[in-house]
């Protein structure tokens, strides 16, 4: 496809084992298609552009890819999470973020789609009172492992492991209905496999996965952070219990966050964190509690933090990790934002939301049925390239994340924006625009220079005109 000395096709050996031959030529060339693609990436525009780079390919046998081809989206999440283990040190916990996003589609006969709550366009308060907006589409759930960036180590960049596909209970058969915390809860026991004996694992999720479904029981190698209601019922533990009958699960009432926090016994602590990447002074509460509705007699670090100038309202956090401190438990929490530039990356940079594959087709010689609301699939042609598709895309932006922090110079192409966009003169850090700049200008580079009676005249090929070739 490229330069054989490449150091991208070196990463994408990596994936050779999941594949027959012609399915990883195929994998290889949708990558590079998809990486090297400008403007909206459907299926047949991807195919352009990694046909110029590949062999020739026909294009059935790049769409049977998705279709038809026997491969598993959980050996991609696999081989993902040990690539990059190898940038986490020895010893060091490893953090795991879990959260959905939602991938607006158009036209009645996708399959899977359905009418979601979108979250970012719905409002609980407000000169109009709560408002709720719901879109058409797919609703992902998404577990990622968080990377120290090597320029900021303050920072992390998520990049996805698991994905499942949700879908509601009026768009599929009551067995084989999940809520989005069963998702996870499959991800997470899935891909607590994966790790080394002795690896500790960090899981941060939001409200929708702070619930018993996910926390009652996770595996031994696992803690979780997330948020706690302000309401919640909390206890403190057992005493000795009578010497006949059953044994207390819990002790005495303790002060919910809202009662600690209005509480004159406890005092605010002061801590200086960094958070999102930026310094912050906060205010914390502390205590140790049973949360039994979530949680059972598994005993609880919960924290209740406060701003001090006021911007932000007070909030409240747990960990089934007791011996985290208060400013690690903020910090972890914090992680999460990592994801939510995820989805942007990928929706903006990467087209996530633009392949319309999946849709019903009805067999040839034959007449159409009276139309069905809903998704209606020929076969498994249809599910499977829906359910393939976006772990495809989360695969390429994991692939250019892990390319770049082996690979690429940060300097060079901060230098580089900077020179091009001279307003942009508070840049210091690459954003995933740039790293996938990066990547595409060593694919096409790699490409032109294959042949090596063209290395006679490499020179020609320098950073200017690659920027041009890519931007044309």
């Amino acid at each position: 496809m490229w330069d054989s000395a490449s150091h991208f096709s070196d990463l994408l050996v990596n994936f050779s084992a999941m594949f027959t031959g012609p399915s990883f030529n195929n994998f290889a060339t949708l990558v590079a298609g998809w990486i090297t693609c400008i403007g909206r990436r459907q299926i047949s525009r991807v195919i352009r552009f990694g046909c110029v780079l590949g062999e020739g390919k026909q294009h059935a046998a790049l769409y049977r890819f998705f279709s038809r081809a026997r491969w598993s989206t959980d050996g991609l999440g696999e081989t993902i999470f040990k690539l990059a283990l190898k940038h986490i040190p020895a010893g060091e916990k490893i953090y795991w973020v879990v959260d959905d996003t939602l991938c607006v589609k158009g036209g009645p006969h996708i399959w899977g789609c359905g009418m979601h709550r979108d979250l970012l366009r719905s409002s609980y308060t407000g000169a109009d009172g709560r408002r709720a907006f719901f879109l058409f589409g797919h609703a992902w759930v998404i577990l990622n492992v968080c990377l120290a960036m090597p320029w900021n180590a303050d920072k992390v960049i998520a990049i996805p492991i698991a994905v499942r596909l949700y879908r509601s209970k009026k768009r599929c058969p009551p067995e084989s209905y999940n809520k989005k915390s069963e998702l996870a809860h499959e991800m997470v026991h899935m891909a607590s496999r994966w790790l080394e004996p002795g690896r500790r694992v960090v899981l941060v999720g939001d409200r929708e996965y702070a619930g018993h479904v996910l926390v009652r029981d996770l595996p031994d190698q696992i803690d979780f952070v997330g948020p706690m209601h302000m309401d919640a019922a909390l206890f403190d533990r057992p005493g000795p219990g009578p010497v006949r009958g059953r044994k207390r699960l819990k002790g005495q009432r303790l002060p919910s966050p809202n009662q600690l926090i209005g509480s004159r016994k406890v005092r605010w602590k002061r801590r200086k964190l960094v958070l999102y990447g930026k310094k912050l002074e906060v205010l914390i509460k502390s205590q140790r509690c049973l949360w039994y509705t979530v949680a059972k007699t598994r005993l609880l670090q919960m924290i209740v933090t406060r701003d001090p100038s006021g911007r932000i309202e007070d909030r409240a956090y747990f960990t089934t990790d007791t011996r985290m401190g208060l400013g690690a438990i903020a910090r972890s929490f914090s992680l999460r934002w990592s994801q939510e530039v995820m989805h942007r990356n990928v929706k903006q940079h990467l087209g996530l939301e633009d392949p319309q594959n999946g849709w019903w087709r009805r067999a040839a010689g034959k007449r159409l049925k009276k139309k069905i609301a809903g998704p209606q699939p020929h076969r498994l042609r249809g599910r499977l390239a829906a359910e393939r598709t976006v772990p495809f895309i989360l695969t390429t932006y994991a692939l250019v994340v892990l390319w770049y922090l082996d690979n690429g110079s940060y300097q060079r192409d901060v230098a580089r924006a900077r020179r091009w966009a001279p307003w942009y003169g508070h840049k210091h850090e690459p954003s995933f625009a740039d790293m996938l700049a990066s990547l595409r200008r060593h694919i096409i580079a790699s490409w032109n220079l294959r042949d090596p009676a063209i290395h006679a005249g490499s020179e020609k090929f320098d950073d200017p005109f690659v920027e041009w070739l890519c931007s044309a």
